[in-house]
């Protein structure tokens, strides 16, 4: 028995990125692990990802080419073979191109693998070729990354590793223990060195749970708090006024706004009693060093780029930025898009005239838009499932269930968009293709290597898109490029953060810190990356959220249940164990409803309604309810609003205003995520915009 150590790294849309070693005997993985080497994994792996194998050769995986035989949604298929697959499918995109134009077509993907190449390689480069309409990716980040660069010209702020030093953290609306696990050993070590560590959050998370103080406001309110906070900093002549002098601009622009947010003010508009708004500003400005950590919980509401830039103010305001552990822990995205050579990857040196861009969030309403002109013919998915995570579910399935609308699904599983594909096309997991990861909240290139051949007839983002190309006749080199080739120009860098990282150290060593000074101090002495070198403090006027009329309680849909990751497993029985889909409500909402602990209640939105159990916990407060995230089939996306928030083109999904009654109309009815495994729950179809 031959048995070999393959290295690589998880590409899951998760903060963590790790690295991983994978353990083949005679062609077949038989174990994977964190690599105990890694400074960040330190050979752990999440609930959610270690038992990926199970994954990688479950019985449900899709192996070979499938054409659709019934109606749309019924999830009825036939085997075909590669040749014919791909060969009718470029005949079909062609002929919709020469009826209506290469705009009627439009490729739809995310980060259900967010590896480089197969996030953002051959993909971008074919269909750039083909002229097809271009995909604004902006579900997730783009919203929060938009407000804090607004302010710091960067996403970029604290490295994660520095938050040992910190002696104040806020975790701020971010469930660390749940989607970050490997930030919170960190976390652990600064809070044994004297640190306190605060959660603000609406929801008592796990991370809430383990903090110090648990600060609840109402969903939507960050913004008014941070204002608040910088409301009793300057009343009290907190701020570092040399820090404001000499490195910010608009300092007396947001005094003066901040001024109408008074204590008293802030309860009102989010429920934190004011003597804590005193106490949470006074605690940020007065220890040292203080760090508050975000990555994209307040962001999915109308005005999630101004709470963005509210908070990256913070800590200008109080010079934060002075010492090691200060700051803003946000992203580290930007130190890769720098520092690897991306443009060679996605080769954005070859696009034609701009096509035009549809904004993904709002994929309901572009496929049934009767007067977008091209109309969607053609939509080409992979790397997500947008039938499950997207806003206003309902019109999103209507849109897929065109029968005018060709469509084709790469998966490694028959998801609930799969259902809808013309053509079911099997895609490699992680462990079976090439890749370099892409990390945006830790700082190390892992390099993925192909650990096993492929199960079945799967083939990788990178080979579809070759195939398609030249069967398509389009013939240029760069259509013709390996993954490996791409993996290889990713690394072929000369940025100061990539010296000496390049494709021959990483097959060797797996993986290697990105070359960054020490210690990390990016903004201690300003040299903000903004047009005038200063940090842009947040001075425009905030608008308060704008509640839907009608419905009384806010609906919150975070990533709270431990073993899933997006919709990523939620139909794998192990990951499903002891997960419900319920809704999960304040004991007074629940008694002026009438509602006990376990009743089905009927949940309804301006956009649909689901019956769920009622679950009766202290996790919410009064006027908010909350149904977990991830799960396959009708769940909280059937209410959600698809509107945008105010920067980068995010969606405003947690405004949504919903009503609970105890009632039990015949729609989809909560339970486990296994009963939910492969299922499209049929509910009541709205086609409000």
């Amino acid at each position: 028995m031959s048995s070999t150590v393959v290295r690589g790294g998880c590409s899951h849309d998760c903060p963590d990125s790790c690295a991983w070693e994978v353990t083949v005997e005679d062609g077949r993985a038989v174990k994977l692990a964190g690599d105990p080497n890694h400074p960040y994994t330190r050979g752990t792996l999440c609930a959610k990802v270690n038992r990926y194998l199970d994954r990688v050769y479950s019985p449900d995986r899709i192996l070979h080419p499938l054409r659709r035989t019934g109606a749309k949604g019924e999830g009825r298929f036939e085997r075909v073979s590669w040749e014919e697959a791909v060969a009718d499918i470029a005949a079909r995109l062609q002929s919709v191109a020469a009826e209506f134009g290469a705009e009627a077509i439009l490729p739809f993907s995310f980060a259900g693998n967010m590896g480089l190449v197969q996030y953002a390689g051959m993909d971008r480069r074919f269909f750039a070729r083909l002229g097809a309409s271009r995909l604004e990716r902006t579900i997730c980040g783009n919203t929060a990354n938009a407000g804090v660069a607004a302010v710091l010209g960067t996403s970029t702020g604290m490295l994660p590793e520095d938050i040992v030093h910190s002696r104040l953290i806020l975790l701020w609306g971010t469930n660390t223990v749940v989607t970050n696990v490997h930030l919170w050993p960190f976390v652990r070590q600064a809070r044994e060195a004297g640190a306190r560590v605060v959660v603000i959050d609406p929801v008592r998370t796990r991370t809430a749970e383990e903090a110090d103080w648990h600060v609840q406001p109402l969903p939507g309110s960050d913004g008014a708090l941070a204002l608040g906070m910088i409301n009793v900093i300057a009343a009290e002549g907190l701020e570092d006024r040399d820090y404001l002098e000499r490195y910010c601009s608009g300092w007396e622009a947001l005094r003066e706004r901040a001024g109408a947010f008074p204590p008293e003010r802030v309860e009102r508009l989010t429920g934190v009693p004011s003597e804590q708004v005193v106490e949470l500003a006074r605690a940020y400005a007065t220890t040292r060093p203080a760090c508050i950590r975000t990555l994209v919980g307040p962001e999915k509401h109308a005005h999630g780029g101004q709470t963005f830039r509210a908070l990256a103010s913070l800590p200008c305001v109080t010079g934060a930025w002075r010492e090691v552990g200060g700051g803003l822990l946000h992203w580290t995205r930007s130190l890769f898009s720098d520092g690897l050579n991306t443009r060679a990857v996605a080769r954005t040196d070859i696009r034609g005239p701009r096509a035009r861009s549809l904004n993904m969030v709002q994929l309901g309403r572009v496929l049934n838009d009767p007067d977008l002109e091209p109309p969607v013919k053609a939509l080409v998915v992979f790397d997500c499932n947008p039938a499950s995570v997207l806003p206003n579910q309902n019109l999103v399935r209507a849109g897929l269930a065109r029968d005018d609308l060709f469509t084709v699904v790469s998966d490694l599983f028959r998801t609930d968009t799969a259902l809808y594909a013309d053509y079911l096309l099997p895609a490699t997991s992680f462990i079976e293709h090439w890749d370099v990861l892409f990390p945006w909240s830790q700082t190390y290139v892992v390099l993925n290597r192909p650990a096993v051949e492929p199960v079945g007839e799967a083939i990788s983002n990178g080979e579809l898109f070759r195939r398609l190309a030249a069967a398509m006749g389009f013939d240029d080199p760069h259509l013709q490029d390996s993954d490996e080739d791409m993996v290889r120009a990713a690394l072929d860098s000369e940025h100061p953060h990539m010296h000496g990282i390049d494709a021959e150290r990483l097959l060797r060593e797996g993986w290697a810190p990105l070359n960054l000074p020490r210690p990390w101090l990016p903004f201690a002495e300003g040299n903000f990356p903004t047009a005038s070198g200063r940090a842009e403090l947040w001075t425009e006027d905030y608008l308060e959220p704008e509640a839907e009329a009608g419905l009384p309680l806010v609906l919150v849909s975070a990533k709270t249940p431990l073993h899933f990751l997006n919709s990523s497993y939620s139909h794998l029985p192990r990951h499903a164990r002891g997960e419900e889909l319920c809704v999960e409500l304040s004991a007074v909402d629940a008694a002026a409803r009438g509602v006990a602990d376990g009743d089905r209640v009927r949940v309804h939105s301006a956009r649909g309604e689901l019956t769920l159990v009622a679950r009766l916990r202290d996790r919410v407060r009064p006027g908010v309810v909350a149904i977990p995230h991830g799960f396959w089939g009708a769940g909280a996306n059937v209410l959600t609003s698809d509107g945008l928030a105010d920067l980068g083109g995010g969606g405003d999904f947690y405004g949504t205003r919903v009503e609970v009654s105890k009632e039990t109309p015949p729609h989809a009815v909560g339970r486990s995520v296994a009963a939910l495994s492969g299922e499209a729950e049929g509910v009541a179809v709205s086609l409000e915009p």
